[in-house]
């Protein structure tokens, strides 16, 4: 769990340019761009000039790539930082600066994917990530694609409660209940989730659900055993990720999970 910070600093000292470039961060790169491009070949049968929309871009690791790459895409950062870094890159992206909570300089049902990472690890309870949900449903095109993205809790539990030795601690203070469940207060940076709070949220956002994965699978857990890898099997590793991200048994073990929605 982050210590108390706001956003801004805690993404102007993270440095978040560099987090998907580690080899952690590759798996989880890759793996997202993977489903990305299923399901923009899925929309481009039916129109091959797609909109894109990426809220809560960070500096554009996603953004830029998919420029590059030929597409139509909008960005949308809170962090002044990242949104500089990302305007450094000079690429063919569509900057705002903005809350996802608010979108109102983005049009109803433009964007036929929309890129919705980052945003709800940090909006607290149901309201909050109903009031985002909301904007982007709204700004995506009926039969269009969200892909939403959380950190999960018993990541968080695992790495900051037990191997630091805080868990007695965390539950006797009400931070960590009685069913292992993180309590993230709002002055905490992250909040953290299992399933059932993704289809809590589902259900009341009335938005469909096809497809759920984890991009990034135990990658996190293993960043000194990547680091120490040759590339030939850091390859495997990613391959190993890719092909299992959607098993059940998997989901919620890794350290983000990406819930695949539809807007019918």
């Amino acid at each position: 769990m982050a210590k108390n910070m706001t956003i801004e600093e805690y993404y102007n000292k993270h440095k978040e340019e560099n987090r998907l470039k580690t080899r952690h961060g590759r798996v989880e790169f890759t793996v997202a761009m993977k489903y990305i491009h299923q399901f923009i070949e899925i929309l481009q049968a039916q129109n091959p000039n797609i909109k894109i929309a990426d809220i809560g871009a960070g500096t554009g690791r996603y953004s830029v790539e998919l420029a590059n790459q030929g597409f139509d895409i909008t960005a949308v950062e809170l962090v002044k930082h990242n949104v500089e870094i990302m305007e450094k890159k000079h690429a063919n992206v569509k900057i705002w600066s903005g809350d996802a909570r608010s979108l109102h300089f983005l049009k109803d049902e433009t964007f036929d994917l929309t890129i919705f990472f980052g945003p709800l690890y940090h909006l607290h309870g149901d309201e909050e990530k109903l009031k985002a949900f909301s904007e982007v449903k709204r700004i995506t095109k009926k039969g269009g694609y969200i892909f939403a993205g959380y950190v999960m809790n018993d990541y968080s539990l695992l790495v900051y409660c037990f191997d630091q030795n805080r868990i007695c601690d965390l539950k006797k203070a009400g931070r960590v209940d009685q069913n292992f469940h993180i309590v993230s207060p709002e002055y905490e940076l992250y909040d953290y989730v299992r399933i059932d709070d993704l289809n809590r949220l589902n259900a009341q956002t009335g938005l469909k659900r096809v497809k759920i994965f984890s991009p990034d699978g135990p990658a996190d857990f293993m960043r000194a055993q990547l680091n120490a890898m040759s590339e030939e099997t850091f390859e495997e590793f990613i391959n190993y990720v890719s092909l299992n991200a959607e098993r059940p048994e998997l989901l919620g073990a890794g350290s983000h999970i990406v819930d695949v929605l539809q807007k019918t």
